[in-house]
């Protein structure tokens, strides 16, 4: 199962937050250092934007979720497993993260101006979907 299991992470940092501070959190929590590709953007009025993003497979995937999982509270773990369905779309499971909280080495769940985290392994069948997703979850835990 790992070995097709894919996590892309994806951070819009504006002009007023400092990429310095989400890189080393992402290296220090995840160990992910130098794998975010920087795409330097305008925004709608002229500010700068800048765009993080990564796509991680197989090993490190599962390291990353693994890393992830046990920075959850169980009350999150357990927020995360009863919303596997609706928070999986097309063999994609979505996870939003405060930035504001991650920057303070925080997890917490936020829908807005948040860290987008998507993680994809090939599930054929609709109705393992939970199944899947919990075992990848479990897994990690």
């Amino acid at each position: 199962m790992v070995n097709k299991l894919e996590v892309s992470i994806d951070v819009i940092i504006h002009a007023t937050e400092d990429i310095s501070k989400f890189l080393k959190i992402f290296e220090d929590m995840f160990e992910l250092k130098d794998e975010f590709v920087i795409n330097q953007t305008t925004g709608h009025f002229e500010n700068p934007i800048i765009i993080l993003n990564t796509k991680i497979e197989k090993n490190q995937a599962q390291n990353f979720i693994e890393k992830l999982v046990k920075s959850l509270s169980n009350e999150q773990k357990k927020e995360l497993m009863e919303q596997i369905e609706e928070r999986t779309v097309d063999s994609r499971f979505h996870i939003r993260l405060s930035k504001q909280e991650f920057v303070k080495g925080n997890i917490s769940f936020n829908e807005k101006d948040a860290i987008k985290i998507k993680i994809h392994i090939p599930i054929y069948n609709k109705k393992d979907t939970v199944k899947t997703f919990s075992k990848i979850f479990q897994i990690a835990n």
